[in-house]
């Protein structure tokens, strides 16, 4: 017997090293199954049947098989002195071609135009689709989402199997495996192997499972890769004593079984951990419950003493309602909590999207700097801005509004960040759409750009991809929507619905179905603030956008959504904070991925470690 079999402890062993990686779980699965068809799971017994004489039973195996009429007699495609042997294995093993232990077989698909050719599931011949095992847990399978009758299975190429077929899938994808629980056909998606001894059917599943990556390399094609019946027939094949596969077969269902505890723990860490973020977080965002004559000044920060720190603190108001309430004593302590916190419960670099738009809602809700009572209020801005208004009206360049209704005060926080001011969004910024019919597209020298919300790419405008319209139809367009340098462009229809960028570029372009907001004063309305009021906001308009499978926000409803405008100085001074607390967030999510990069390359290491440790056990004891 050896000594360098793999057990529970030294997988544990293994994977308390390297628990935090992100595929820390597969890479451990795919480690076991690497170990099995080595010869290093378990020991080897001096007094087995060596895998040289199984060879001969697999022969009369195959024999009685095509006697029987099970299968048909296979084709020669090889032999054993054509194989190449990737690695060393025991020498009580024996490499072989996969179609020495087992016949290769194929599958077939009936006319589908012939409703005859299918049964009701469960009353006819079990069929399967490479669909079919997609998401499929468990070791066997008996039948797939349709049945074949006798005559679709008759008029087809598919196969019935015997029970104990081990089913591989060929393509689309490559690599699910699942064992036949009763006779059984697939289609054509299958490179099935029916084992010339059934007991060796289990060994022979997860040795696919474990070679199911360098059979997908040996596939050809370009709409979908396929692996030949020939190709995976001359699969090498690590064949160990039939004593031996049991042992195998036995201790991976184990370690499976440890991995699937494992992965069950991680999941309910993961899922506690974003539950505490998560409550940490809402409790910075939920309204107050008692007023107070003078804003609360509070110091925050991501750690004691940290770099970070210096990011978050300052007087805050109030602002939106949320879920739960709290009074406005308690922020200073909700924040310093949630915020020492973070680092310890944001594992995952997509866990940063949730802090940003934590970081986008204080913002808009006066929690984020402090409020300056000597500050000229907004309700002076939005004076100038409506003085605005009225002299362009009057000279011409613009339209009375649409009347919007009474804004009603009575529906903003109870209480208001000091020096605020509320109304509605068309009555801060000048709320305009692009055009919502379909241009001729031009090729004309002097075609002018038509950007949709298809090309915001990463917060620019992708000119060189966007259709190009004539130089009439963009003035035309233009009339109702001229696009200027420091306008926002907000996606108000489809899937990305929120999407935004604000327009950095000179160039003439028009714009498609998608809205513009534009500044009566950016003295009054500093153009990133109201950027970021709208990322806080893009969420909720993507939940309560209408119109089924093509979801738009009406221009209306966008023109009525209330802002809560502050003074210029506290916008200029939001703009700042929400600019240093992002890089933070870029630098969190950097030292995330960082992080995820080097416990992935520390799990690789530790298992090519462990793998090499147990190999030297192996050689020590033969």
């Amino acid at each position: 017997m050896s000594g360098g079999a793999m057990n529970a402890e030294r997988l544990l062993q293994v994977y308390e090293q390297i628990s935090e990686a992100p595929d820390a779980i597969a890479q451990l699965r795919r480690f076991v199954l690497d170990l099995a068809v080595r010869g290093k799971l378990v020991e080897q017994d001096a007094a087995d049947e060596p895998a040289s004489e199984l060879i001969s039973r697999l022969s009369a195996g195959k024999e009685q098989l095509v006697l029987t009429k099970v299968i048909k007699k296979p084709r020669v495609l090889g032999n054993d002195d054509e194989l190449v042997r990737p690695y060393d294995i025991p020498v009580s093993w024996q490499w072989c071609r996969l179609d020495s232990v087992g016949a290769i077989v194929g599958g077939g698909t009936p006319s589908a135009a012939d409703s005859s050719n299918f049964e009701t599931p469960g009353s006819g011949v079990p069929w399967l689709t490479p669909a079919d095992l997609g998401g499929h847990a468990h070791s066997y399978i008996s039948r797939g989402a349709r049945d074949l009758s006798e005559k679709g299975l008759s008029s087809s190429s598919a196969t019935l199997m015997p029970t104990g077929a081990v089913l591989f899938t060929s393509r689309a994808p490559i690599g699910y495996v699942a064992i036949a629980e009763n006779p059984i056909s697939t289609n054509q998606g299958f490179k099935s192997v029916v084992p010339f001894l059934s007991d060796c059917s289990r060994y022979i599943a997860l040795t696919l499972k474990a070679l199911a990556t360098e059979i997908d390399a040996k596939a050809s094609g370009t709409t979908f890769k396929e692996v030949s019946g020939k190709i995976v027939a001359g699969i090498p094949f690590p064949l160990p004593p039939l004593a031996e596969q049991h042992r195998i077969v036995a201790k991976v269902d184990e370690l499976m079984a440890l991995c699937d505890r494992l992965e069950e723990a991680r999941k309910t860490r993961e899922e506690l951990r974003d539950k505490l973020t998560a409550a940490s977080l809402a409790r910075l965002t939920a309204p107050e419950t008692t007023a107070q004559a003078e804003p609360t000044k509070v110091g925050t920060g991501f750690a004691s003493g940290s770099a970070t720190s210096q990011y978050v603190s300052g007087k805050v108001g109030t602002g939106f309602p949320s879920d739960t309430a709290h009074t406005e004593d308690d922020f200073p302590a909700h924040a310093r909590f949630a915020l020492e916190a973070l680092p310890s419960l944001t594992t995952r670099p997509d866990q940063i999207k949730t802090l940003r738009q934590t970081i986008l809602n204080l913002a808009v809700r006066g929690k984020l700097v402090e409020q300056d009572p000597a500050a000229e209020p907004a309700s002076a801005l939005l004076e100038k801005i409506a003085q605005t208004k009225s002299e362009e009206i009057r000279s011409g360049k613009r339209k009375i509004d649409r009347p919007l209704g009474e804004f009603k005060l009575a529906d903003m926080p109870t209480i208001q960040p000091c020096g605020w001011a509320f109304d509605f969004l068309q009555n801060v910024i000048d709320v305009r759409d692009g055009t919502h019919d379909t241009p001729a597209a031009s090729e004309e020298a002097n075609a002018i750009p038509l950007v949709t919300s298809k090309d915001f790419k990463a917060g620019e405008i992708d000119f060189q991809n966007a259709k190009r319209i004539s130089l009439a139809d963009h003035i035309e367009i233009s009339k109702r929507s001229a696009v200027d340098v420091g306008d926002i462009l907000f996606s108000m229809i489809g899937g990305n619905i929120g999407n935004q960028v604000m327009v950095n570029d000179p160039r003439p372009f028009s714009i498609k179905n998608v809205a513009l907001f534009k500044y009566y004063d950016t003295a009054s309305t500093l153009p990133r603030f109201i950027k970021i009021y709208m990322e806080d906001l893009a969420n909720r308009l993507q939940n309560e956008a209408s119109g089924g499978a093509q979801p738009f926000v009406s221009l209306g409803a966008l023109r009525k959504l209330p802002i809560g405008l502050p003074p210029l100085a506290e916008q200029h001074r939001i703009v700042a904070k929400v600019d240093a607390l992002m890089a933070l967030c870029d630098r969190l999510e950097a030292a995330l991925t960082t992080a995820d990069t080097t416990r992935t390359r520390l799990l690789e290491a530790l298992l090519h470690e462990a793998l090499e440790s147990t190999n030297d056990s192996l050689e020590a004891a033969e």
